[in-house]
């Protein structure tokens, strides 16, 4: 079994995690200051999302420096503290390389502006005059995926902010930079990494206009990024190291290419497809209660298709990126524990590598803010625009970012009840949500019926039961819209795996020689009818 199939990621957004200095922002030190509580909660790694130099634009996904700390999460000394540290609680650290763009203020762009062909070369500009845009392709972030600078006479490609341009990969000399970067980070102790959208590095050799869509058919999954991959892990000499690319919009096919150990790319993938299935007509902007048989289409479809091109999967909820699952799939009022605790076993028990981004292990909810004055996220703020643009009032697009913006999942994390949820003495740069007195770490730590409590035991029996990381998956009760169900097992354990998604009763019947199997875990106190869950109630049951 390779080495990392039995362990748990847990996501650190360092923003938003821990403030030691006052100033708002949380820091190294601050993740530092929390090594005890990850390892009570018994995760093996923590990947923290970028903390390099850069000007924030995208909050550190728009980096201007790989090889150094940004002062405001503190020094490369703090860092190297942290990854010492950790290894003390045999908990190793992944970095996230956002390889497919470097900020506009990276001394390789600003190098390219000032007429050097050989940054020119790392980047992907194109001739031309400001009436002609290259392509009509649109960024991710809203507007043009081109920019036109008068002083050089060239566009350059941005696929998300203006501020963050894509690296040509095309050119060896990029290729040869970033695997050098790894090999810098790897040399300071660094056990793992996470690569932001890795799957859009390989563009067309022809680049053209989009007449079905947005422009992602001509770049994502592009013709050389398995190739392009091989060649970064050998040279950064990763390969057996834990990595996981982050896929945008991805295919199953590739996503069996990307992780299957034999080809030597990464060791896992995230896919976001579960995530789209409250998306109306595929719009992230336009609301709709979750879609419940399309996200268990899609789960099987991931779990029984990875496992059968022996890929291995990312399982997540939550990130950065994405609204509390809670507040999202779950029940944040009545049945606020109950459908934290069946969403993480829903995950947890599946095949695959298990993410708990922070604040997830204490049932955390979205931060219903009021006013577009309290967001922070640049994708909101334009969105905030755009939806107006469109017709919304803008009391309906402050409806749609309360369940839909990024800012949702960045928080501060909530560690007690006092001042600012215990994040910060001074100002947070975020406001927090405003709950945190009910809804925090310094509840739940000694409470055994806490959410807090329940993850350390979906951790634990990761590394308990050798069936939960290395068996085989089966998906059952597929035509049931209100059941998430599924049987896994080994030469000697069988487990089967209930989850009510839904508010209300749900019957089931259990396949036969199961009423009588054991309950290994469940989150309602007395265990269940085993002929009937009650809302959002999960069984796990052992045989064998």
């Amino acid at each position: 079994m390779a080495n990392f199939q039995d362990k748990v990621v847990y996501q650190i957004y360092p923003k938003s995690f821990c403030d030691t200095d006052g100033d708002g922002l949380g820091d190294l030190p601050g993740v530092t200051a929390k090594l005890d509580y990850l390892k009570d909660l018994g995760v093996d790694y923590l990947w923290l999302t970028p903390f390099f130099p850069s000007p924030q634009r995208d909050n550190g996904y728009d980096v201007a420096d790989y090889r150094a700390v940004d002062p405001r999460f503190g020094t490369m000394e703090d860092l190297e503290t942290l990854i010492r540290e950790a290894d003390k609680r045999g908990i190793g650290l992944m970095l996230d390389m956002v390889f497919n763009h470097t900020s506009t203020d990276h001394e390789w762009f600003q190098k390219a502006l000032a007429g050097y062909k050989k940054y020119q070369d790392y980047y992907i500009f194109k001739d031309g005059t400001p009436d002609k845009i290259p392509t009509n392709w649109v960024s991710k972030f809203g507007g043009p995926a081109w920019e036109y600078l008068p002083g050089l006479g060239k566009w350059y490609l941005h696929l998300f902010d203006v501020s963050q341009a894509d690296l040509n990969w095309e050119n060896p000399a990029v290729r040869a930079e970033l695997a050098d970067i790894l090999r810098f980070w790897r040399e300071k102790g660094i056990k793992g990494f996470r690569f932001d959208v890795v799957n859009l590095i390989s563009k067309p050799e022809v680049f053209e206009d989009d007449h079905e869509g947005d422009g992602r058919r001509f770049y994502t999954d592009g013709r050389n990024v398995h190739r392009y991959l091989q060649e970064l892990v050998a040279a950064g000499g990763i390969d057996g190291m834990i990595t996981v690319g982050e896929m945008s919009s991805t295919s199953l096919e590739n996503c069996i290419g990307y992780t299957n150990p034999d080809r030597h790319e990464l060791t896992m993938s995230f896919s976001f497809h579960h995530l789209k299935v409250d998306y109306k007509n595929g719009d992230k902007w336009s609301l709709m209660p979750p879609d419940r048989m399309a996200l268990k289409n899609l789960f099987t479809l991931w779990q029984e298709g990875m496992q059968a091109g022996h890929g291995w999967n990312a399982l997540f909820w939550c990130n950065h990126d994405q609204p509390r699952a809670v507040s999202r799939f779950g029940d944040e009022g009545k049945y606020w524990k109950e459908s934290a605790k069946m969403l993480g076993t829903a995950t947890h028990m599946m095949r695959g590598t298990p993410y708990i981004y922070q604040g997830e292990e204490i049932g955390m909810t979205n931060a219903h803010y009021t006013s577009i004055g309290q967001y922070r996220d640049v994708e909101s703020l334009n969105y905030y625009q755009i939806l107006q643009q469109q017709g919304k009032t803008a009391a309906e697009a402050l409806e749609i970012l309360a369940q839909r913006s990024r800012d949702n999942g960045r928080t501060p994390m909530q560690w007690d009840g006092t001042a600012h949820a215990g994040f910060t003495t001074g100002t947070p740069w975020l406001g927090e949500a405003d709950n945190y007195p009910a809804i925090n770490a310094a509840a739940q730590v000694k409470d055994p019926d806490s959410i807090f409590s329940y993850y350390k035991q979906l951790v634990a029996l990761r590394k308990q039961e050798p069936v939960i990381s290395g068996g085989q998956i089966q998906f059952l009760y597929k035509d049931d819209p209100d059941l998430l169900a599924y049987r896994r097992w080994n030469e000697d354990t069988q487990l089967l795996v209930v989850c009510n998604l839904t508010g209300h009763d749900a019957p089931v019947t259990l396949p036969e020689g199961w009423a009588g199997a054991g309950l290994l875990l469940g989150n309602y106190p007395d265990g269940g009818s085993r002929t009937s869950l009650r809302p959002y109630e999960c069984w796990v049951l052992k045989k064998g």
